[in-house]
């Protein structure tokens, strides 16, 4: 199982809604058993910093104590024009720049452009100070692009664009089926997915038979259907089909049918009281025991090991 080392750094006042779209898909990609996620909330001073609204959090530890991170996340507070100006916690958060990918959002590029890590780089920032950061860092080319990749700095305006971000994160790290699945939470489908929640809905990046089929899969999982089915619902040929589902999720139609059942069955196993016979069967399983083979080799855990209702 592939581990992730977060670090996240928040500011005074910082955007809750940032700090959300920002980790809330990493700790779904955590919570699936898909990968071993770790993050550490930080802060410029090690100690508490207060929300713009109003709430107030605790760092996990000192900035001193990070020795690593695969991903660095920034997350901008009201106050950053004065944060710039404070060199003793400048120079206590540069180490933490030294490793892994650093996505900046909203105001967070004005932090990492003080710190000279954007120079000669392209950056963008939320719209209202574009002109005053372009006018600020002089050496930063500065874009009116959602969000912007200059090797490991990645930097965006907004919440939405921090969504996408780390969703293209996740993806290039864990696979597009991983990632199409951390989005389901955020983005809106009128059909249900596998635990009463929406199905993702990536216009942007998956077609619409891809769309329609998961779908599709999610309200036949107790009865999975055969290839030659699914590719009649889509109106393609099978081999088509597998060659869409490869490009667009990375996996064969019948691997990511497997992968929507065991995160059904997981949900199962940890939020209600059936027993393993009565969740293979509402997955698609012939028997229990395949279940808990199945579950077994793709999670590395049992299935009773999510119990947690007696």
């Amino acid at each position: 199982m592939p581990d992730l080392t977060v670090s996240i750094l928040l500011s005074e006042a910082f955007s809750n809604m940032v700090l959300a779209c920002l980790l809330e898909p990493l700790r779904v990609v955590r919570d699936s058993g898909q990968a071993d996620v770790h993050w550490a909330i930080l802060t410029g001073d090690n100690g508490p910093v207060t929300s713009s609204s109003g709430i107030r959090v605790e760092p996990d530890r000192a900035i001193r104590d990070i020795e690593k991170s695969d991903l660095v996340l920034v997350v901008g507070g009201d106050n950053f024009r004065a944060e710039a100006q404070r060199r003793d916690m400048l120079r206590r958060v540069t180490p933490l720049f030294r490793s892994g990918v650093v996505i900046g959002a909203a105001s967070a590029p004005w932090l990492l452009a003080s710190l000279g890590l954007l120079d000669g780089r392209r950056a963008t920032v939320h719209w209202q100070m574009t002109e005053e950061f372009a006018e600020t860092f002089l050496g930063v080319e500065v874009s009116n692009a959602r969000f912007e990749r200059d090797d490991r700095f990645w930097t965006c305006g907004s919440a939405a664009t921090a969504l996408d971000l780390v969703l293209l994160f996740i993806e290039e790290r864990f696979g597009p089926a991983v990632a199409y699945d951390a989005s389901a939470m955020f983005l809106h489908a009128d059909t249900k997915a596998v635990s009463g929640a929406p199905l993702p809905h990536l216009n942007s990046r998956k077609s619409e038979a891809v769309e329609r089929l998961v779908s599709h899969m999610a309200e036949t999982l107790e009865t999975p259907l055969k290839l030659a089915d699914l590719a009649h619902v889509a109106n393609m040929s099978e081999r088509s089909l597998s060659r869409v589902f490869r490009r667009e999720l990375g996996v064969s139609p019948g691997r990511y049918y497997q992968i929507l059942r065991l995160a059904r069955a997981r949900d199962l196993a940890a939020n209600t009281r059936l027993s393993i016979e009565e969740i293979a069967l509402r997955c698609g399983f012939g028997s229990s025991s395949g279940l808990r083979k199945a579950f077994f080799r793709f999670y590395g855990v049992s299935v009773r090991s999510f119990r947690r209702l007696n």
